[in-house]
Protein backbone atom coordinates (compact mmCIF):
# COMPACT_ATOMS: atom_id res chain seq x y z
CA UNK A 1 0.00 0.00 0.00
CA UNK A 2 2.79 2.42 0.90
CA UNK A 3 4.67 1.54 -2.29
CA UNK A 4 1.56 2.27 -4.35
CA UNK A 5 1.13 5.63 -2.66
CA UNK A 6 4.79 6.52 -3.23
CA UNK A 7 4.49 5.56 -6.90
CA UNK A 8 1.93 8.33 -7.36
CA UNK A 9 4.59 10.85 -6.45
CA UNK A 10 7.19 9.29 -8.73
CA UNK A 11 5.09 9.46 -11.89
CA UNK A 12 5.83 12.52 -13.98
CA UNK A 13 3.07 15.04 -13.74
CA UNK A 14 1.57 16.39 -16.91
CA UNK A 15 2.74 19.91 -17.62
CA UNK A 16 0.31 22.61 -18.57
CA UNK A 17 0.11 23.59 -22.20
CA UNK A 18 2.94 25.88 -23.16
CA UNK A 19 2.02 29.30 -24.41
CA UNK A 20 2.97 30.39 -27.89
CA UNK A 21 5.48 33.21 -28.14
CA UNK A 22 2.74 35.50 -29.46
CA UNK A 23 0.44 34.79 -26.52
CA UNK A 24 3.31 35.16 -24.04
CA UNK A 25 4.27 38.58 -25.42
CA UNK A 26 0.64 39.72 -25.60
CA UNK A 27 0.14 38.64 -21.99
CA UNK A 28 3.19 40.59 -20.81
CA UNK A 29 2.03 43.67 -22.70
CA UNK A 30 -1.47 43.31 -21.23
CA UNK A 31 0.04 43.11 -17.74
CA UNK A 32 1.69 46.49 -18.30
CA UNK A 33 -1.55 47.93 -19.65
CA UNK A 34 -3.41 46.86 -16.49
CA UNK A 35 -0.62 47.61 -14.00
CA UNK A 36 -2.00 51.04 -13.08
CA UNK A 37 -5.55 49.67 -12.72
CA UNK A 38 -6.88 52.00 -15.39
CA UNK A 39 -7.48 51.20 -19.02
CA UNK A 40 -7.00 54.00 -21.50
CA UNK A 41 -7.75 53.73 -25.20
CA UNK A 42 -4.20 54.92 -25.92
CA UNK A 43 -2.82 51.92 -24.04
CA UNK A 44 -4.96 49.48 -26.01
CA UNK A 45 -3.89 51.07 -29.27
CA UNK A 46 -0.21 51.05 -28.25
CA UNK A 47 -0.48 47.38 -27.33
CA UNK A 48 -2.02 46.59 -30.72
CA UNK A 49 0.70 48.56 -32.50
CA UNK A 50 3.49 46.80 -30.61
CA UNK A 51 2.04 43.33 -31.29
CA UNK A 52 1.53 44.20 -34.94
CA UNK A 53 5.17 45.27 -35.28
CA UNK A 54 6.61 42.34 -33.31
CA UNK A 55 4.72 39.66 -35.22
CA UNK A 56 3.47 41.39 -38.40
CA UNK A 57 -0.18 40.72 -37.58
CA UNK A 58 -3.35 42.10 -39.10
CA UNK A 59 -5.81 43.97 -36.90
CA UNK A 60 -8.08 40.90 -36.74
CA UNK A 61 -5.19 38.62 -35.79
CA UNK A 62 -4.06 41.10 -33.15
CA UNK A 63 -7.54 41.29 -31.62
CA UNK A 64 -7.81 37.48 -31.51
CA UNK A 65 -4.38 37.28 -29.90
CA UNK A 66 -5.32 39.87 -27.30
CA UNK A 67 -8.47 37.97 -26.46
CA UNK A 68 -6.50 34.76 -25.99
CA UNK A 69 -3.81 36.51 -23.95
CA UNK A 70 -6.38 38.18 -21.70
CA UNK A 71 -7.84 34.78 -20.88
CA UNK A 72 -4.38 33.40 -20.11
CA UNK A 73 -3.55 36.38 -17.88
CA UNK A 74 -6.76 35.95 -15.88
CA UNK A 75 -5.90 32.28 -15.32
CA UNK A 76 -2.27 32.92 -14.39
CA UNK A 77 -0.76 33.80 -11.07
CA UNK A 78 2.75 34.73 -12.19
CA UNK A 79 4.78 36.16 -15.03
CA UNK A 80 7.30 33.33 -15.15
CA UNK A 81 5.17 31.12 -17.39
CA UNK A 82 5.20 33.89 -20.01
CA UNK A 83 8.81 35.04 -19.61
CA UNK A 84 10.00 31.42 -19.80
CA UNK A 85 8.54 31.15 -23.31
CA UNK A 86 10.14 34.45 -24.33
CA UNK A 87 13.52 33.41 -22.93
CA UNK A 88 13.41 30.19 -24.93
CA UNK A 89 12.29 31.78 -28.19
CA UNK A 90 13.72 35.30 -28.39
CA UNK A 91 17.21 36.58 -29.06
CA UNK A 92 18.66 39.47 -27.06
CA UNK A 93 17.58 41.92 -29.78
CA UNK A 94 14.02 40.58 -29.82
CA UNK A 95 13.86 40.84 -26.03
CA UNK A 96 15.01 44.45 -26.30
CA UNK A 97 12.23 45.17 -28.81
CA UNK A 98 9.72 43.62 -26.42
CA UNK A 99 10.97 45.74 -23.50
CA UNK A 100 10.81 48.80 -25.73
CA UNK A 101 7.21 47.83 -26.56
CA UNK A 102 6.38 47.47 -22.87
CA UNK A 103 7.68 50.99 -22.31
CA UNK A 104 5.62 52.25 -25.25
CA UNK A 105 2.47 50.85 -23.65
CA UNK A 106 3.45 52.33 -20.28
CA UNK A 107 4.05 55.79 -21.77
CA UNK A 108 1.12 55.70 -24.21
CA UNK A 109 -1.30 57.53 -21.90
CA UNK A 110 1.36 60.20 -21.19
CA UNK A 111 1.52 59.18 -17.53
CA UNK A 112 4.09 56.70 -16.31
CA UNK A 113 2.64 55.07 -13.22
CA UNK A 114 4.98 53.62 -10.57
CA UNK A 115 3.26 50.24 -10.95
CA UNK A 116 3.84 50.24 -14.71
CA UNK A 117 7.51 51.05 -14.18
CA UNK A 118 7.81 48.31 -11.56
CA UNK A 119 6.19 45.77 -13.87
CA UNK A 120 8.47 46.62 -16.81
CA UNK A 121 11.49 46.33 -14.50
CA UNK A 122 10.26 42.96 -13.24
CA UNK A 123 9.73 41.63 -16.77
CA UNK A 124 13.14 42.91 -17.89
CA UNK A 125 14.77 41.14 -14.95
CA UNK A 126 12.94 37.88 -15.72
CA UNK A 127 14.09 38.17 -19.36
CA UNK A 128 17.69 38.80 -18.28
CA UNK A 129 17.77 42.09 -20.18
CA UNK A 130 20.85 44.09 -19.17
CA UNK A 131 20.09 47.19 -17.12
CA UNK A 132 21.69 49.40 -19.77
CA UNK A 133 19.24 48.06 -22.39
CA UNK A 134 16.35 48.50 -19.94
CA UNK A 135 17.30 52.18 -19.51
CA UNK A 136 17.95 52.70 -23.23
CA UNK A 137 14.51 51.27 -24.13
CA UNK A 138 12.84 53.45 -21.49
CA UNK A 139 14.57 56.60 -22.71
CA UNK A 140 13.80 55.90 -26.37
CA UNK A 141 10.11 55.23 -25.65
CA UNK A 142 9.84 58.32 -23.43
CA UNK A 143 11.63 60.56 -25.92
CA UNK A 144 9.54 59.28 -28.80
CA UNK A 145 6.34 59.91 -26.87
CA UNK A 146 7.39 63.40 -25.77
CA UNK A 147 8.37 64.34 -29.34
CA UNK A 148 4.93 63.30 -30.57
CA UNK A 149 6.19 60.63 -32.96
Amino acid sequence: MIERLLSLFREPQEERNEHTIEVACAALLAEIMHADHTLEKEEVQALRDVLGRLFRLSMEETDALLQSASLQVRQSNDLFQFTKVVNEAFSAEEKYRLIYGLWQVAYSDSQLDKYEEHMVRKVADLLYVPHSDFIRARNEARDRKSSGV
